[in-house]
């Protein structure tokens, strides 16, 4: 489960590959050096990172998308309520709902997602 915890570099080179895939991973290094002053053996290391984790790939010196950032996100809130709250989205809520009351808003887009979900 660790291949859904990055750090912030990590997240924001991940943010800018999904802006921009599919890319030739030269260009990729190019963005990097001006977005974060980082030089091309850096790039490559952190960008080998996120492919080691089956997030992106880089074949033939394009890098492509494996994992959309909708299906990544989701795949860390699983991961955080599975090791904070025993897998219960219901603790969760619970949890979540004690610090920050929930808006007529939220309660009914839950309520929404629940009736999807029964049917």
């Amino acid at each position: 489960m660790e291949q859904y915890k990055l750090g912030e570099m990590e997240q924001r080179l991940a943010q800018m590959i999904w802006e921009n895939a599919p890319i030739a991973s030269g260009q990729l290094a190019k963005l990097c050096e001006s977005a974060f002053g980082w030089k091309r053996t850096t790039s490559y290391t952190m960008l080998k990172r996120l492919c080691d984790r089956g997030i992106f790939c880089n074949e033939n010196g394009v890098v492509r998308v494996i994992m959309s950032g909708e299906e990544f996100r989701s795949a860390q809130g699983e991961l955080f309520i599975n090791e904070n709250f025993g897998g219960s989205l219901p603790q969760f809520l619970l949890a979540f709902s004690r610090r920050k009351r929930l808006s007529e808003k939220e309660v009914e887009q839950l309520k929404k997602l629940i009736e999807e979900y029964e049917t």
